[in-house]
Formats: C-alpha cells, structure tokens, sequence
C-alpha cells in the first residue's frame, strides 16, 4: 500500500474536517437554515478576498465565472485587453472571440509577468478599451504578474481590471480594493480546498456600472440576477449545497490561520521547492514566480512525460506536466492549499528518485537537504 498525494495544482488535497462536512445530512437550499450558511459564506469570502465588494458564489467551474466576467460587462463590438502569457491567459481572449468581442491581445512569452509599461502603452493605442484581463498567477507556467502595478495603470482610465486569481487566491497576495482591482475570478478546487465545481466573482462599483450596458446574452451566468439574490442571501438559481457547506467549513480554517499567515504558508513552502530543485542542478521556468505552483524545465535528457507518469503511478504522488506548447517540457509542483512541509519534502524526495531512475546525473538528498533546511 502506497498513501497517495495530491501536488497538483488543481484540485488540490481537502482537509478531512471539510469532507466530513459536506458528507452530513444534506439540507434544501430555499430554508432559513440554509440561507444561514450563505450569509456566513458570503461575509466571510469578503475577508479571504480583502474586500468589501460583493462576492458572488456560482455553481460552475472557475472558466463559468471567466465568461461571466465577459458576457455581464462587454457588448459585441467592445474592445478587450487581453494579457496573454499561457493558456489560462488565452482562455480571456477564446471567449471574446465567441462573445464577438474584439480582443486586443498582448502576447507575453510564456515564462515571463506581463509589463505594466506595456498594458499602458496599449491601452493608449486603442481607445475605447472597455476591460483588461489578466491572471494573478498563470497556472500553466508557475509566473506571477504584478497585479498591483496592472492596477495602477488601469484605474485611471475608465476600462475594468479583471483578474483571473483561479489558482493564485490566497497564494499570492491581491487586494482589491486598496490595488484598485474591479473584478477577481476564483475557483474552489485551489486554495480554498474544496473538490471542483464553485467559482467566485468579486464586482467593483465600476464593474456593476458595466452590466447595466451590457447586451450579451447569458441566462444562467446573469450577474444581475446573481447580485439581486446576493442582496437576500440567496442565489438565482440551485446552489451547490453540499460543496457551501463545505466551503464554510475551509472559511472557517482560513480565517483562524489568519489570511497574512495563510500567504506567509504558500510562501514558506514556495521558497522551499525553488530552492529544492535548484539544489538539485534544475532550472526553473517562471521568471517571477508564483507562490501557487513551481514550474520546473524538464532537464534535455529526461523524459519529462514519464516523469510525471512515474511520479504518480510509482511514488503515488501527482504533480502536474507542461500544457500546449509546453508538454513534456517542465513539470509543475504546486504548494496549494492543504500542504504542509512534509508535503513538499515528499514531493521533492519523489523527484530526485524518479529523476535518478531516468538518467538524470544528480546527488541524492541535495534538494531534501535543502528544503529541510528551509522549513526546518
């Protein structure tokens, strides 16, 4: 028997405590009782997004609340800055195109954080850009733009920040309000510990602005519907009832860890893994990376698909392979969530072994040591 770790970066492991949660008697969602448990959720999501906007909770996965953000806020015919540097990125600019939203596209070399100087720069070549869309972590390729910077160009032009923190929510650091940011998007299979199947939506003022004029079509993702229900502690349409009671539960831990600590964890924990694998003679991929996941090039003679195929099915620990263009190139290592240091330990150990077993020339224990050290 092999215990099996979950070091994706989505989904990502669920606290036992959160399970047995979700796995009590099941209540119907149109009762006080229930109504009881949204309030809480919904006050409490204010503090793990460092708000004081509306969080809106939907049924979906994170990409219903990507096209939410674009159907409620846009109109066909609308000019859109997409910040482009992976496939999360891209996603943005696949659903404008759908929407017939006219995407201006700044491809950014997957690898590297998106240039506020460059985001300025293009929204002053396009008048009339209504939104820019951008991810705080860009799960495909480890970066991590500067969100904080974004912001500063975008609130002083009437266009929206959207931000996609899927993946980077409660791992790296975004503040909303203080940042100037519009619109966050997350996603419960992440750093909120929870199994797939809710995602988030914060809307500024200027945001809420902006679905009034919007003439795209959406029925199910009405954000307008989703805020008059939000006002009475209800949804417009059936919540996922067992996955908000768990995530009361995940709200619950996090707020009793402390948000500061909770970010402090992820980069405690991050650290450790970067320096693990250089001490292991790697490079990483990511050149600002993010405190979510750690993507790592797969070194020239190493197969990097039986890398992570053998991690898995041999070590009984998952991580994460290169996507599109990046398949079989890096590996991703993610710090998410419900991990600890023997976690990351134990993914490290997993690595040098595989590593070894496919003719990688390295010393064993190097990148152990070196993460001991770290969270010693």
């Amino acid at each position: 028997m092999r215990k099996y770790r979950l070091m994706s970066p989505g989904p990502t492991p669920v606290p036992e405590k959160v399970l047995l949660s979700m796995a009590d008697t099941i209540i119907h969602h149109r009762t006080p009782q229930f109504g009881a448990v949204l309030k809480d959720v919904n006050i409490k999501l204010k503090k793990v997004f460092c708000t004081e906007n509306p969080v809106l909770t939907l049924a979906s996965s994170g990409t219903g609340a990507m096209e939410a953000s674009i159907v409620n806020l846009l109109s066909k015919g609308d000019k859109a800055l997409v910040i482009r540097g992976g496939k999360f990125g891209a996603r943005f600019s696949e659903i404008c195109g759908f929407y017939g939203v006219e995407a201006v596209n700044y491809d950014v070399e997957w690898g590297d954080s998106a240039d506020p100087a460059v985001v300025k720069k293009l929204i002053g070549d396009n008048p009339g850009v209504k939104a820019v869309y951008s991810t705080l972590c860009e799960t495909s390729t480890g970066v991590c733009n500067d969100i904080k910077a974004i912001a500063e160009v975008v609130s002083k032009t009437d266009a929206v920040l959207v931000v996609d923190s899927i993946s980077g929510l409660s791992a790296d650091e975004i503040r909303p309000d203080d940042w100037g940011v519009d619109v966050v998007v997350g996603g419960s299979q992440k750093g909120l510990m929870l199994p797939p199947g809710l995602a988030f939506i914060s809307l500024s003022p200027k945001a809420q602005k902006l679905i009034e004029g919007s003439d795209l079509p959406r029925y199910y993702f009405c954000l307008k519907a989703a805020l008059k229900s939000y006002a009475k502690d209800d949804t417009p349409w059936t919540p996922a009832v067992s996955l908000i009671t768990g995530l009361n539960k995940v709200l619950d831990i996090m707020l009793e860890e402390g948000i500061k600590n909770v970010l402090a964890r992820h980069a405690r924990l991050a650290e450790a893994t970067r320096e693990a694998v250089k001490a292991m003679g790697l490079e990483l991929f990511a050149k600002n990376p993010s405190n979510a996941v750690t993507a790592v090039k797969v070194p020239g003679n190493v197969d990097g698909l039986a890398l992570v195929k053998k991690m898995r099915d041999e070590q009984g620990i998952t991580i994460a392979g290169g996507q599109a263009d990046l398949k079989g190139k890096i590996f991703r290592i993610a710090h998410l969530g419900y991990m600890d240091e023997y976690d990351t330990i134990s993914a490290i150990a997993g690595i040098e072994i595989v590593l070894k077993q496919l003719g990688f020339d390295l010393e064993r224990g190097k990148g152990v040591a070196k993460a001991e050290e770290l969270l010693g």
